[in-house]
């Protein structure tokens, strides 16, 4: 099998399609697109001569071996975002095609790591240096990798095009989310370019940021809203009013990051859970 490498302007990530996005980076996408991956997950090779391999995404045969084609023998090490199925389960057998080293937070979800890559770790591949920024929220041992070359941020799950990400307790936390956007958006120099684990480059990082944080506390203020008009109600009781807006086929999914809110406003007093860890349990106004 030939890899055939794309040098058109950045689209729409296509699976089977590699498109280089920078000189320091080609992207690879799964054929794994659906309702929470988009056209798929985003794979990316990053450096020019020993390369590393960020989100080698779902163990699927075709496009590990098409990465690993594509990596011409110089695939060195493979790094993780976080271990979510569709980003991690690949690792293991990239690393078998490639003999690389795999990095990422923890060992979790069936991915065992050589090296633990805390917050501020920092690879040198030579040509590039990825620094690993915890950046807990969508799970709590999410890394974003910024490439301190292009100030470049593979974002995993931490910020995608045209749409928001589940937030999901007890792993799952839209306080630490919230935060984790704003030491994103505030790094210093600032990013140039977000390098989403589904979807197109972001090329106007501070305004894609922002944006998500204004969508998220907006929809904190209806989820308040509808709690304070109801003065008593479970997740599912106010997930009609607060997810108006959204397709009901999503509202299965809705119903995490609705809970991830409202324990949000218990953390800050503003609401009452009977049991906070518990999605059944109803909430009170405070």
């Amino acid at each position: 099998m030939t890899v055939r490498l794309s040098l058109e302007p950045e689209s729409v990530p296509h699976p089977g399609a590699p498109v280089r996005l920078s000189p320091l980076v080609v992207r690879a996408t799964a054929p794994n697109p659906g309702m929470m991956t988009g056209p798929g997950t985003n794979t990316y090779l990053v450096g020019t001569h020993d390369l590393a391999a960020v989100d080698p995404g779902p163990d699927d045969a075709g496009h590990l071996d098409a990465v690993a084609e594509l990596g011409q023998g110089r695939i060195r090490w493979i790094v993780v975002t976080h271990t979510h199925p569709d980003h991690a389960p690949g690792a293991a057998g990239l690393a078998e095609r490639t003999g690389a080293e795999m990095l990422g937070f923890d060992a979790r979800d069936g991915f065992v790591p050589a090296y633990d890559a805390r917050d501020g770790f920092e690879l040198g591949g030579g040509t590039f240096t990825l620094r690993a920024l915890h950046t807990p929220g969508h799970a709590s041992n999410h890394l974003c990798w910024l490439l301190h070359e292009e100030r470049m941020v593979f974002s995993g799950d931490h910020a995608m095009q045209g749409s928001t990400v589940v937030i999901a307790p007890l792993d799952g936390d839209m306080d630490h989310y919230l935060h984790s956007l704003r030491r994103l958006r505030d790094l210093d120099p600032p990013l140039a370019s977000i390098a989403p684990g589904h979807g197109s480059l972001l090329t106007d990082p501070v305004a894609t940021l922002d944006g998500i944080i204004e969508h998220r506390l907006g929809r904190e203020a209806a989820v308040l809203d509808a709690l304070d008009r109801a003065r008593r109600a479970t997740v599912d009781e106010l997930l009609p009013t607060v997810y108006a807006d959204v397709d009901p086929v999503l509202h299965p999914v809705a119903r995490f990051s609705l809970w991830a809110h409202l324990r949000k406003l218990g953390g800050e007093q503003r609401a009452v859970g009977d049991d906070p860890d518990d999605i059944a349990a109803a909430w009170t106004a405070a």
